[in-house]
């Protein structure tokens, strides 16, 4: 066994789990050069400018989108302690600025994303696997106020995209991989305290093993 590889952690979650918040939660807990970030959301094949109809109708929530062979290559350099270079994926909106992620090894990697329990390749990387779930009605008013405040979509549209997309994806490609987690975190409630008493016992679990303590 390589004692210089990092320790690899999925983190997935379907859309509005709060998946974003156990994360920044959890990342909070380690020094920026302890732990590093890889998500899948920066892997997404670009679809070219839309217009809103087509927007609305474009299925973002099939693997078919992500590019996960270099998502896995990605990944793997970091395991190597190599750099990653990433442009950051924009959403289609062509008013972002978009940016040159610079991804840098660490002891922790934290691979997150929607599919990467589904990705055999990438799955079969992770040493520790985190399900973070919602309630269908609850992950659904969260994701109305997201894309609402953030994308500015129409409740329409966002409606659509949840019955036609997001559920179906969800229950194929992700909730089949729920028995395979080492920790399921169940966040209905939008209380703060809960999620970072999870994410610290976690942490403190980890660090001593894999981080230097200076």
């Amino acid at each position: 066994m390589n004692k210089n590889k990092p320790f690899i952690i999925g983190i997935a979650g379907g859309s509005g789990s709060g998946k974003t918040f156990f994360l920044n939660s959890f990342l909070h807990h380690f020094k920026n050069d302890e732990v590093t970030l890889v998500s899948q959301d920066d892997y997404y094949f670009p679809a070219g400018e839309m217009t809103q109809e087509e927007n609305k109708l474009y299925n973002f929530d099939l693997p078919s989108t992500i590019d996960n062979e270099q998502f896995l290559q990605d990944i793997k350099r970091l395991v190597k302690g190599e750099v990653v270079y990433k442009k950051e994926y924009n959403f289609n909106n062509p008013l972002a600025v978009v940016k040159i992620l610079e991804v840098n090894p660490a002891p922790i990697v934290i691979v997150e994303g929607l599919f990467i329990l589904h990705f055999k390749e990438i799955a079969a990387l992770l040493d520790y696997r985190i399900f973070v779930e919602a309630e269908e009605a609850v992950a659904l008013q969260r994701r109305i106020k997201r894309d609402g405040m953030e994308r500015g979509y129409a409740e329409d549209g966002v409606l659509y995209k949840w019955h036609n997309h997001v559920v179906p994806a969800y229950k194929e490609f992700l909730l089949p991989y729920k028995g395979t987690a080492d920790k399921v975190v169940i966040n209905n409630l939008d209380t703060p305290e809960d999620i970072i008493r999870i994410t610290e016992e976690i942490s403190k679990d980890l660090r001593p093993r894999y981080c230097k303590q200076s």
